[in-house]
């Protein structure tokens, strides 16, 4: 199984920052061999794709509400994949889910235009105030 496990979320002012970390534990295979994305979720709303990175960092992809302010990165020897959020909205306010599909074969690309078959962290809060 794959367990991922979120940290770094918190309440911050309209304008910050804050970078999230998902660290991964995988039994019988590698973390290189995943790529890896970040979802949130508001209350009331559905889960929406928000970053995807490909296994080896060289390709990402991006919500486009959050194009410019925040950045999906990943290092593989720590089998950690972060999120740095800058400039912060009041919109980014939800819980943020580290993802991991549930076969590695699959794309980051996939990955954000089909948020289904993946495997979930338990979710890191993030609130903004304006």
């Amino acid at each position: 199984q794959v367990q991922l496990v979120e940290s770094g979320g918190g309440s911050v002012q309209a304008g910050g920052s804050l970078r999230l970390s998902c660290v991964v534990s995988v039994s019988g295979r590698t973390f290189s061999m995943y790529p890896m994305g970040w979802f949130r979720q508001a209350p009331g709303k559905e889960r929406e794709f928000v970053a995807t990175i490909s296994r080896t960092g060289a390709a990402t992809y991006y919500a486009d509400s959050v194009k410019g302010r925040f950045t999906i990165s990943r290092d593989n020897a720590k089998n950690t994949v972060y999120l740095q959020m800058n400039n912060l909205k009041a919109e980014d306010t939800a819980v943020y889910y580290c993802a991991a599909p549930k076969e590695p074969l699959r794309t980051a690309q996939s990955m954000a235009a089909i948020p289904t078959d993946h495997y979930w962290g338990q979710g890191t809060q993030v609130t903004v105030s304006s």
